[in-house]
């Protein structure tokens, strides 16, 4: 499949899932919720005002962390309308949510607009994941950070998910495009000119980064 197939694909299955995300029995997307911690913990320890959640769904990691957080500004950006028309209805007064396309951030943020990035669970499903880090690196602001956590494994066993595991929940409804070994994500967060402070595969084959912008020297 193409780029515009991959995201067609992820649209109708979000559009489908939309109504049950946030509920206890939402299959699947349950496990997203394990990520929400390890996020919230990294941002304890990161300065910020206006933070930008990059796939962010119906908004629940929004939701969550706008009440630890009732003075800073939050951003949520989807691609798919059905999420961010149910992330609209949680009424959260310090948070703004958008549609767009994680590779191609929209336009009205500008460059330099966030303190940090944050992205869960979502960067396996970006066709053209470089683009989504050259992104980043232009709305963060100098010594912004991205704090995301997503899929890797070992090499045998992410050529197996990309191979074998990808292509059945393809046929599924499913949007998943592709796991990235750590050392992948690494030179692409280099390459879009940011800095990684943290990259580890941890537990149930998660990836877990903290990557800071470089602050150009004058």
């Amino acid at each position: 499949m193409n780029s515009e197939q991959y995201k067609t694909l992820s649209v109708k299955e979000f559009t489908r899932a939309a109504d049950i995300y946030d509920g206890d029995h939402s299959g699947i997307y349950e496990r997203c919720r394990e990520d929400y911690p390890p996020i919230a913990a990294e941002l304890e320890h990161i300065p910020f005002e206006n933070l930008l959640d990059v796939g962010c769904g119906t908004g629940p990691m929004v939701y969550l962390l706008s009440g630890s957080y009732p003075t800073r500004h939050f951003t949520g950006v989807d691609l798919t309308p059905k999420m961010i028309e149910k992330a609209k209805e949680k009424q959260i007064p310090n948070a703004t949510f958008v549609v767009g396309d994680s590779e191609k951030l929209p336009e009205q943020f500008g460059e330099a607009a966030f303190d940090c990035v944050i992205c869960a669970n979502s960067f396996h499903h970006y066709p053209n994941p470089q683009a989504f880090f050259d992104g980043v690196a232009k709305v963060l602001r100098p010594s912004g950070h991205l704090v995301m956590r997503d899929y890797t494994s070992h090499p045998v066993l992410v050529w197996l998910m990309n191979h074998v595991e990808m292509p059945i929940v393809n046929l599924t409804g499913h949007g998943d495009v592709r796991i990235y070994s750590v050392g992948e994500v690494r030179s692409m967060c280099e390459k879009a000119g940011l800095t990684v402070q943290k990259i580890e595969g941890q537990r149930k084959h998660r990836l877990h980064l903290v990557a800071q912008k470089k602050i150009e020297a004058i």
